[in-house]
């Protein structure tokens, strides 16, 4: 069991660690680092670049996420107890139950955040996992990411602040892992990815109270 943990977590950083939002912008001829918020997430690059670099920075972090977590779906699939990795969970003395995957699929994306977070592509530089965590949520606990895409959606209409909507989506998760039951490991990770979500932020609530947090749709001041 701890042996599909610790490598969902590795293979989880080092997707996470692929600095799309860096790659993308440098093939513009920018360095995302030194411009905008200087920050290599999808919003910063929209900022600077446009909607369609934006974009698709944004659904290369998602993929990060999703295939980092999709270890989760192994438990849905039916393992033919003759193949190659029957045998290679039976020299692991482990037979994979709904929770042993649900474990595998969280590793998997605490990886990522850390590796989207951190690169050891740029020098320990990085995003702040919003749209990684909404990836791999939208496979290990897909009703919570849909709550999470509402309140987001909401909180960004209402208020224009795209740092606002993305802290209080990601509280929206925790929330709703408990309304559901849905058990203490996913009612947990959920909170520490929020409260890791809420403490890369730490610059947007600052900026937010002071009033000079850029709205959605405007560029920041230069």
């Amino acid at each position: 069991m701890l042996t599909l943990v610790a490598l969902a977590a590795v293979i989880g950083y080092l997707l996470g660690s692929l600095p799309f939002g860096y790659i993308v912008a440098r093939a513009r001829g920018v360095n995302i680092f030194e411009v905008g918020s200087r920050n290599p997430g999808a919003t910063n690059v929209r900022r600077v670049l446009g909607p369609g670099p934006g974009n698709l920075v944004l659904v290369l972090d998602i993929l990060k996420g999703a295939i980092a977590s999709a270890w989760a779906l192994l438990r849905f699939v039916q393992v033919d107890p003759a193949g190659p990795l029957r045998g290679v969970l039976e020299r692991l003395a482990f037979e994979p139950g709904p929770e042993a995957w649900l474990a595998v699929g969280l590793a998997g994306l605490v990886g990522a955040l850390a590796g989207h977070s951190f690169s050891c592509c740029t020098r320990f530089r990085g995003g702040k996992g919003v749209a990684t965590g909404a990836g791999g949520f939208a496979v290990i606990f897909p009703a919570g990411a849909l709550v999470a895409l509402l309140v987001w959606l909401a909180t960004a209409g209402v208020f224009r602040y795209v740092s606002l909507a993305s802290m209080l989506a990601a509280v929206s998760l925790p929330l709703t892992a408990l309304v559901q039951e849905r058990g203490p490991a996913l009612i947990g990770a959920s909170s520490a990815v929020a409260l890791f979500v809420i403490v890369r932020h730490r610059a947007n609530i600052t900026r937010i109270f002071a009033g000079t947090e850029p709205k959605l749709g405007r560029k920041p001041a230069t």
